[in-house]
């Protein structure tokens, strides 16, 4: 059993709270006449601020553990080992961060009582340092196939889900059901929606994270979520600048460059962005890619000054907080060493520096780079004022606290899984019906083997796939059975689906990212000779079809969360319409230059 550290009472919360707050910025009002006044207060808080606690602010660092102050032994090994701390509330006292974000392999995200807990012991110790200064919580909630906080919480249709559904109210809505969840557990800073556009259907690392190829859809639907997440009183992050969207290498692993013309980038790859700074967008993450059109340099985007400051901050006129990709991923530190990438992002415009490697090292660096008069104190003032201003905005100055009656109140609602549930049904894409096989009904096709891959859940808390499309088809009146055969099916556990597939009425298989020489493609075609007639649902990219051959009928899922499997089965059933529409091309796997389904393509019954 894991014992929690008890959340502080209100009152001494309060107390805590109000000691600090007159010591700070008391009375910080948002409205454009007060911004002056306002701006004023935050100046003076930074001038009180020794230069160890400005290096502080602009760090958003991970930590281990679901306490501020009491985690696992594991935990705190892991933090010794990687921080040099113990705990989250000594991260906090010893480097000043002005922000944690949350991940569910640093156990930060176990359940929604328990992250407003280690929340509120993140803000207490913040706000008993000698400045105090509330933290900026954040986290990777994209929703779909990136997802920190699992069930209990609302899980929605990520972006291309999104894209095929292609109704602005329902992505407003999906962002705003998120954003209150966010809040009401401590997190105020969002790094979402996507405003990368996908037009490569072989990217690694963007792919269904992206509303899609046509880069107006994507604009429209990238400030819906502005709007939506700013309605829940949270901060969302437009990424990853100047467009990820058209690479072939996964910046997590290597450094890509992106080809695309100064004309193309602006065509293709600026209007998400551009739409999201009208829109009010509170934060811009940048992208660890080279884009020799943008800066001959070569330097990665993160690091580029004629990126960030001459084409965001002046070109695009963009005055809001600007983030880091994690410094941590390979390609931003492919160039130079870890004790130069902070500083050079910091000279290349960029106000928060998101999860180094080696805090320590990286933190260092910034304060020598300012004793050694590399960085002016002036600069680091000018990045703090701007995440300053933004913890204003969020109210975090007035209240940093989560409560439990909060999360309690919003978190997992009724209503929110009935809305997701709605708009997760309006996404299902419904590629290839061969003579009206689909839908389904008990009566003709009642027995079903369930078979394919079984990716992990993007929270934790989701599936396996195959038991899920199962359970789903078996509450709607089917006699199903699942067999997991994974990504990579042997050949052995293609014999076994086979034997399986004998006597069954039909055979569903979920498809995960079929590529050339991927054994799935084996699976279907052997499943396909039995004579049982096989549908197939794509749990991820819509692109496996253009692999496969011979199924009666193919849908795209675009995520394997349950509410999207769900709504997937519901269409397979009848018991919906599939209403979703392609938002990218697909294109035929053996030449490309013939589209096979095109954009906008979606069949109905």
């Amino acid at each position: 059993m894991h014992h929690r550290a008890p959340a502080p009472s209100r009152r001494t919360l309060l107390t805590v709270t109000a000691a600090a707050a007159a010591a700070a910025v008391t009375g910080l009002t948002t409205p454009a006449a007060h911004a002056e006044a306002d701006d004023l207060k935050l100046q003076r808080l930074i001038d009180r601020m020794s230069l160890e606690e400005k290096v502080g602010q602009l760090f958003v660092m991970r930590v281990y553990g679901h306490s501020a102050t009491t985690p696992d032994q594991a935990d705190i090994d892991a933090n010794l080992a990687e921080i040099g701390v113990r705990t989250a509330a000594e991260l906090v006292e010893r480097y000043h961060v002005g922000g944690v974000i949350y991940f569910s392999w640093a156990h930060n995200t176990r359940d929604p009582q328990q992250i407003a807990a280690l929340s509120n012991g993140i803000q207490q110790a913040a706000l008993a340092q000698p400045t105090p200064v509330p933290v900026l919580i954040s986290t990777d909630q994209e929703h779909g196939i990136v997802c920190r906080v699992g069930k209990p919480a609302t899980l929605l249709p990520g972006a291309m889900a999104l894209g095929a559904g292609g109704s602005h109210a329902d992505a407003r809505k999906a962002a705003q059901i998120a954003g209150e969840e966010l809040a009401a557990v401590g997190i105020r800073q969002n790094y979402a929606p996507v405003a990368d556009v996908n037009v490569n259907p072989a990217n690694p690392v963007i792919g269904v994270r992206s509303f899609g190829s046509d880069p107006q859809a994507v604009a429209g639907l990238v400030a819906a979520q502005v709007k939506g997440y700013q309605r829940a009183g949270v901060a969302a992050t437009s990424k990853h600048f100047p467009g990820h969207g058209d690479t072939a290498v996964d910046s997590h692993y290597g450094l890509p460059t992106i080809t695309h013309t100064r004309e193309q980038w602006a065509e293709l790859d600026a209007p998400p962005f551009r739409s999201a700074i009208d829109a009010g967008i509170d934060s811009i993450m940048t992208a660890h890619i080279v884009v020799p059109a943008l800066d001959p340099s070569e330097d990665p985007a993160t690091l580029s000054r004629p990126i960030l400051t001459g084409i965001l901050r002046e070109q695009l006129g963009y005055d809001g907080v600007v983030v880091t990709d994690s410094l941590g991923m390979e390609g931003v530190r492919t160039k130079y060493g870890d004790e130069r990438v902070p500083v050079l992002a910091l000279k290349a415009g960029v106000d928060q520096l998101l999860n180094p490697p080696k805090l320590d090292v990286a933190w260092n660096a910034v304060l020598k780079a300012v004793r050694d008069g590399e960085l002016t104190e002036a600069r680091l003032d000018e990045s703090i004022l701007r995440i300053l201003r933004l913890k204003a905005k969020l109210g975090l100055f007035r209240q940093a606290y989560a409560t439990r009656a909060a999360v309690e109140r919003v978190v997992g609602t009724e209503s929110h899984l009935a809305h997701a549930d709605r708009i997760a049904e309006a996404t299902t894409t419904l590629l290839l019906n061969e003579d009206g096989f689909l839908p389904l009904s008990p009566a003709s096709h009642r027995s079903v083997l369930v078979v394919g891959a079984d990716p992990a859940s993007p929270s934790g808390t989701t599936g396996p796939p195959t038991t899920t499309l199962a359970t789903a088809l078996s509450e709607l009146g089917f006699d199903a059975t699942a067999l997991s055969t994974g990504i990579t099916p042997t050949a052995a556990k293609i014999e076994e689906a086979v034997a399986a597939a004998a006597g069954k009425d039909v055979v569903l298989v979920g498809t995960y990212n079929v590529s050339a020489t991927s054994p799935q493609r084996t699976l279907v075609a052997r499943l396909v000779a039995t004579g049982v007639p096989v549908v197939t649902v794509a749990i991820r990219n819509p692109y496996d079809v253009a692999r496969l051959g011979g199924q009666r009928a193919t849908l795209a899922a675009y995520s394997w969360t349950d509410v999207e499997l769900r709504a997937a089965v519901r269409v397979l059933a009848g018991r919906a319409r599939p209403r979703g529409r392609l938002p990218v091309p697909i294109q035929n796997a053996e030449d490309p230059t013939k589209v096979l389904y095109p954009l906008g393509h979606g069949l109905s019954y």
